[in-house]
C-alpha cells in the first residue's frame, strides 16, 4: 500500500472473515453492513451469495466514502437447496445427516466497491466439498467438540470438521472459510488497492 491507497473495509462482522483478510497485512476497519439477508422466492443458492455480498459492500460504501469496501457472503447448496448457518444444535445435526455420504457446493462470493470511482465487481468462488459417510455418534462428538453454529453447512474444514470430508474441490482453499483471497486480492488490485504495493 502507498500513502495515496484509499482505506481499505471489511463490510462483514464475521471473525472468520477478519482473520482470513488479516492475511493480507493491509490495514483495515470492520464494519457491520445492514442487509436484510432473508432469500428471495426460488432464488438459487449462488445467486444469494453474489446478490447477498454486494449488497452488504454497497451498503457499507455508502457510508465509507473514498474507501475501498470488500463484502462476502457463502452459501451451502445441496442438491439446489440452500443450507446455511444452523444456529442450534438440533439444526447442526440435520443438516450433517442430510450431507453424509453426499457433495456439498459452497458457493462463496466477494463483491468489492469503491463508489468515490464508482468501480464495482463481484464473483463467485464454488467450493465442492465431499461428505463422507457419518454415523449419529461421529456427528454428534464433532458438533460437541466444535459448536459450528455459526457457520454454513455446520462443519469447519479449517479445524476438526477437515475429519467429516473426503475431498475438497477448489481453486481457492480460503473459499471455504468464508472470503476467497485469491480473487479478494485480484478484484482489491483492480479498485486501485493493491496488497503488495509498500
Amino acid at each position: 500500500m502507498t500513502a495515496t491507497s484509499p482505506a481499505l473495509v471489511l463490510g462483514s462482522t464475521s471473525r472468520y472473515r477478519r482473520e482470513l483478510l488479516e492475511r493480507l497485512r493491509v490495514p483495515f476497519r470492520v464494519d457491520s453492513p445492514r442487509v436484510d439477508e432473508t432469500p428471495q422466492p426460488r432464488e438459487k443458492p449462488a445467486d444469494l451469495a453474489m446478490r447477498l455480498a454486494l449488497a452488504k459492500a454497497r451498503d457499507v460504501a455508502s457510508r465509507s466514502p473514498g474507501s475501498v469496501v470488500i463484502g462476502s457472503d457463502q452459501v451451502a447448496d445441496l442438491d439446489g437447496t440452500p443450507i446455511g448457518k444452523p444456529g442450534n444444535h438440533e439444526r447442526a445435526i440435520d443438516q450433517l445427516r442430510a450431507m453424509s455420504g453426499r457433495s456439498v457446493v459452497f458457493h462463496t462470493a466477494v463483491a468489492v466497491v469503491r463508489a468515490d470511482t464508482g468501480y464495482e465487481s463481484c464473483v463467485l468462488v464454488p467450493v465442492t466439498v465431499h461428505f463422507r459417510t457419518l454415523s449419529d455418534s461421529e456427528i454428534e462428538h464433532y458438533l460437541r467438540a466444535e459448536e459450528p453454529y455459526d457457520c454454513a453447512g455446520s462443519a469447519k474444514a479449517e479445524a476438526l470438521g477437515i475429519a467429516l470430508l473426503d475431498a475438497i474441490e477448489s481453486d481457492d482453499p480460503t473459499a471455504l472459510v468464508g472470503l476467497p483471497l485469491i480473487k479478494t486480492c485480484q478484484l482489491l488490485r483492480e479498485a486501485g488497492l493493491d496488497p503488495l504495493a509498500r
